[in-house]
C-alpha cells in the first residue's frame, strides 16, 4: 500500500532539526559507501515553442539507514529568454510543480509513497547546509549575510538558525517586494532582520555568508570576503546551463572548499569548479567531500585566519529518501489522510503473463 504525501503533509511532519540530523547520517553513509546516490540526469529539448523548452530532472538513490530508496522525476517548461536577465526561470503553463518523488521499501521493493517535491526539496538542501554549518562554522557565528529571498533562502535561514545562535540577518534582493515579504514571513526567527542595499553590504561583517539565489552570473565577489567567514552557495552549472553564484576569486581565497559529491562535479559539468582546478587556481587536495568531514576523515573548521567555502554542489536522491522516511513513518503511525493508492494499481504481474 502506498500513500500520497503532499506538501502540506511535509510541512506538518518534517522538522528542520530532524532533517539536519538525517542529512548528516545519509551523507556520512554516502562517504562510507553504504548509501548510494547517482549523479542527477538533466536535459532540455525543443517543444515547438521558440521561446521555451521542456526540461527534465531525474534523481535515483537509496538511504539504507532509513530503509528507503527513491526516484525523483521532475519536469518543467523553461523560459529561454530569462537567461538574458541572469536568472533561470521555470514557466509551466499552470503555476504548479509536476515533480514527484517515489519512495520504495528496500526490503520488499514495494512503493510506499508518492511524495510532492516542492517543500521537501527546499528543506533537504537547507538542512544539508545546516549540517555543514554545524560541523564547520565558528561556534560564535552570530551574523548571517543572506543573498536571495526565495524558497531556498528561507530554508537556509531556518537551518542555519537551528545550529547557530544567529542574532542578526542582513538580507539583500534586487526585488524590494520580495525582501518585504521575506521579512514579514520570517519574523519567527529569533534574529534582527536588516534589509540592505547591495550584495557587498551583506558580506561585510557577516560570520556566515549564504547565497541562495536563482542567478546564472556571480552575485558574490571574493574580494569582499575576509578571514573568519564561511561562505555558502547553492547554484551550480549543469549540462543544460552554465551558472555561477560566486566568482573565481571566491574559490581562490578559500582555504578549503567543501562539496557534496565529486561525481556530480564532472557528470554535471560544473565548470565553475572544474575550470579553476584545471587552471591550477584551486588545489584538489583542498576540496573536501562533506560526508568525509562528518565521518571524521577530513578536518575542516572555520577560524579567524581562514575562509571556508561550502559549495552545496548538487542535490542527491538519498536526501529525498531520508527526509521522506521521516514523513512516511510519522504518517504511518496514525495520520490517516485517506490518500491511499490500492496495491493492485501498482503491483503488475511479474512475468506479464496474467
Amino acid at each position: 500500500m502506498a500513500i500520497i504525501i503532499t506538501d502540506e503533509d511535509a510541512r506538518r511532519h518534517l522538522d528542520m532539526k530532524e532533517c539536519i540530523d538525517a542529512m548528516r547520517v545519509c551523507f556520512q553513509d554516502f562517504a562510507d559507501q553504504t548509501a548510494i546516490s547517482l549523479p542527477r540526469v538533466r536535459y532540455t529539448i525543443e517543444n515547438g515553442d521558440k521561446e521555451k523548452s521542456y526540461y527534465a530532472n531525474v534523481h535515483v538513490g537509496a538511504a539504507p539507514s532509513f530503509g528507503l530508496a527513491c526516484v525523483r522525476a521532475g519536469t518543467h517548461i523553461i523560459d529561454d529568454n530569462a537567461y538574458d536577465s541572469g536568472r533561470r526561470s521555470m514557466r509551466n503553463p499552470e503555476p504548479v510543480n509536476w515533480t514527484v518523488v517515489i519512495l520504495y521499501d528496500i526490503k520488499t521493493s514495494e512503493p510506499v509513497a508518492f511524495m510532492h517535491e516542492s517543500h521537501v526539496s527546499g528543506i533537504r538542501v537547507g538542512a544539508t547546509t545546516g549540517a555543514a554549518v554545524n560541523e564547520i562554522a565558528r561556534e560564535d557565528a552570530s551574523i548571517l549575510g543572506l543573498l536571495g529571498t526565495g524558497r531556498q533562502s528561507r530554508a537556509h535561514a531556518e537551518a542555519i538558525s537551528a545550529v547557530r545562535k544567529i542574532e542578526k540577518i542582513k538580507l539583500f534582493s534586487p526585488n524590494t517586494d520580495h525582501v518585504r515579504n521575506w521579512i514579514h514571513d520570517m519574523q519567527h526567527l529569533d534574529a534582527e532582520i536588516i534589509p540592505v542595499s547591495d550584495a557587498r553590504t551583506v558580506v561585510e561583517g557577516s560570520d556566515i555568508v549564504c547565497c541562495a539565489t536563482n542567478t546564472t552570473t556571480p552575485v558574490l565577489r571574493g574580494e569582499w570576503l575576509c578571514n573568519g567567514q564561511m561562505v555558502i552557495s547553492i547554484v551550480n552549472s549543469d549540462p543544460t546551463a552554465t551558472r555561477r553564484e560566486v566568482d573565481n576569486e571566491t574559490f581562490i581565497r578559500a582555504s578549503d572548499i567543501v562539496i557534496n559529491d565529486w561525481d556530480s562535479v564532472y557528470s554535471n559539468k560544473q565548470i565553475e569548479l572544474i575550470e579553476p582546478l584545471e587552471a591550477g587556481l584551486v588545489k584538489k587536495e583542498n576540496v573536501h567531500v562533506l560526508g568525509e568531514i562528518f565521518a571524521g576523515r577530513a578536518q575542516v573548521k572555520s577560524a579567524p585566519d581562514n575562509i571556508i567555502y561550502y559549495k552545496n554542489n548538487t542535490g542527491l536522491a538519498m536526501q529525498f529518501a531520508a527526509a521522506g522516511a521521516l514523513i512516511q513513518s510519522k504518517m504511518a503511525e496514525g495520520d490517516n489522510t485517506n490518500r491511499i493508492i490500492p496495491r493492485e494499481w501498482l503491483a503488475a504481474d511479474q512475468y506479464g503473463i496474467g
